[in-house]
């Protein structure tokens, strides 16, 4: 098991990443002391690891609630929901929630905990290669608005998040290499080595091997720990994380959450990053083919023409990183380090939203 740590303070927290943890009760009782519990989580998950989870969480006060899946139903009505569960339950500020499944689950059920009687526990217990090397960590919650993906939030850090490897492997083929395109940004923005150990072990994670699995999820965490450390509430150099976001989110909102998996939305923006990049002068076109490459190889999507460069752009104006009217991007000055920027040329990006989404 690999041992890391989000430091922030007294809100500092573990991330456990390895197999067969799920039904670990000593484990789940350190990370997770509190004896009355609402389970969330959905059909699917459900089906797949609530009896591992519910035998890790032993002789507890625990109850259950099964929100629907998928991004269209990340919205305040799921979130009523849960609160519903929560009061159905009569828990109070000595509960904690579990989350238990990918990254729809856990940013609601974060965002429930956060404002439930001004603020409960909870673990995150992500089962998606995304979820493990992205949304369940750092304390970002919310859900979306019809404007745009993740409008309405707060920032509420977890007891902890217990990645189980295993759970993985019960992933659809679809859903991990959507995953693989969140582990592709970390060597994007922080790591080129990292880029480099993709590039040579892409079919080792697409055969889901455990030991690569590990190692993608261990360093995806640490390089996110890191930034996280310096930076919990998103003003600075956290902003990073968000590389290929802000197009990718478009893309989700323009489509009405129905058609695109989040990574798929994320693997489009990151190419769009490295070819914006690229048009500014900072990368070199072999640069923006090597990202190109990798994603094929992954078989993610490198464009959506469906969309519309105007659509997207009505989107990205209202996206969070938006300042003094100007919308910030994140971009590649190389591969393995980005820079937030708001000092770029329109029409080159306009070239880019085009080029990519389709007039």
């Amino acid at each position: 098991m690999q041992h890391l740590s989000i430091d922030l303070g007294t809100r500092s927290y573990p991330i456990l990443i390895g197999a067969g943890l799920l039904a670990d009760r000593a484990l789940l009782e350190r990370l997770l002391p509190q004896r009355n519990l609402l389970v969330v989580t959905n059909a699917t998950v459900a089906k797949l690891h609530l009896q591992a989870l519910l035998r890790g969480l032993g002789e507890r006060n625990v109850a259950t609630h099964s929100i629907p899946d998928g991004e269209q139903f990340k919205n305040l009505d799921t979130l009523n929901a849960i609160f519903d569960a929560l009061v159905r339950a009569r828990l109070h500020r000595d509960a904690a929630i579990v989350a238990l499944g990918g990254g729809v689950v856990g940013d609601v059920a974060g965002f429930a905990a956060a404002i439930y009687q001004r603020g409960i526990a909870h673990l995150q217990v992500p089962t998606t290669l995304l979820a493990q090397v992205d949304s369940a960590v750092g304390g970002k919650t919310g859900v979306n608005h019809r404007a745009g993906k993740n409008l309405i939030g707060a920032f509420h850090q977890p007891c902890g998040v217990l990645a189980d490897i295993t759970t993985l492997r019960t992933l659809p083929e679809r859903e991990l290499r959507a995953g693989l395109a969140e582990v592709i940004k970390y060597g994007l923005l922080a790591d080129v080595r990292f880029l480099e150990w993709l590039e040579g072990s892409l079919e080792r994670l697409l055969a889901c091997e455990e030991a690569a699995l590990e190692f993608a999820v261990q360093r995806s965490c640490e390089i996110k720990a890191r930034i996280v450390a310096t930076d919990e509430r998103e003003q600075g150099q956290r902003a990073l994380l968000n590389l290929g976001h802000t197009f990718g989110h478009a893309i989700e909102s323009a489509t009405g959450y129905h058609d695109w998996l989040h990574g798929e939305a994320v693997s489009v923006g990151l190419l769009m990053a490295a070819r914006l990049s690229a048009r500014l002068g900072w990368l070199g076109d072999a640069d923006v083919e090597r990202v190109r490459a990798l994603l094929q190889r992954a078989s993610l999507p490198t464009s959506a023409p469906q969309v519309g460069a105007a659509r997207a752009l009505e989107f990205m104006a209202m996206d969070k990183k938006v300042q003094d009217g100007k919308v910030r991007l994140i971009l590649l000055p190389r591969l393995g380090e980005a820079r937030v920027s708001s000092d770029y040329d329109a029409g080159k990006l306009r070239a880019t939203l085009q080029e990519f989404l389709g007039p």
